[in-house]
């Protein structure tokens, strides 16, 4: 083999053979995963989850986390069906506005996350809702947060099945880039 007009040795060949050799299996691999349907993008986005929920708290049961990041990552993919969603978040709420959609307002996807995560009855985990924008003249934005047992909303993570239009967003609460989370109770009562 040769490499801009010059011979190879047997060792880089070699490499080049086993690059070749793995870019083959990596696309292989890649193309399998690559469909609707294969689970395999589910699986590790729901281990990543359960460890970070996991992480939130040494109280916190590994079970109770395995279970709740499933919900929190598959769920919403059945609300996205549910609820017609082919856009954008935001032409998709212009659609539910108007009618042409029953639901997948931001507030519909947490009440809904809320309410299947509820059905679980979990003891380690707490759920809290929580407001974005909710004083300001920006449309306010809904999501519901997971914590510890005990702990506060802001120590918890945002779960949020509208940003993406039913694939999970995910993050701490403190470090979502795109909004500053409050309590929706605290929201609620200062708009009355």
């Amino acid at each position: 083999m040769t490499l801009n007009g010059k011979t190879d040795g047997p060792q880089t060949a070699l490499s080049r053979r086993r690059f070749l050799a793995t870019g083959a299996v990596s696309g292989l691999w890649l193309a399998g995963c690559t469909t609707v349907t294969d689970p395999v993008p589910e699986r590790s986005e729901i281990w990543v989850l359960t460890q970070a929920i996991r992480s939130l708290s040494p109280t916190v049961d590994a079970q109770e986390a395995a279970r709740a990041a499933e919900i929190a990552v598959r769920y919403p993919l059945e609300l996205r069906e549910r609820y017609g969603v082919t856009d954008p978040p935001l032409i998709h709420n212009t659609k539910v506005n108007l009618g042409r959609r029953p639901r997948g307002l931001c507030w519909h996807w947490a009440e809904d996350l809320e309410s299947r995560l509820a059905e679980e009855g979990f003891r380690s985990l707490a759920l809290h809702r929580a407001i974005a924008n909710g004083s300001s003249l920006l449309l306010d934005h809904s999501t519901v947060v997971i914590s510890a047992t005990g702990a506060p909303m802001e120590d918890g993570l945002v779960l949020d099945g509208w940003r993406q239009g039913g694939v999970l967003y995910w993050t701490p609460v403190r470090e979502d880039p795109r909004y500053r989370w409050e309590r929706r109770a605290d929201v609620f009562a200062r708009r009355r």
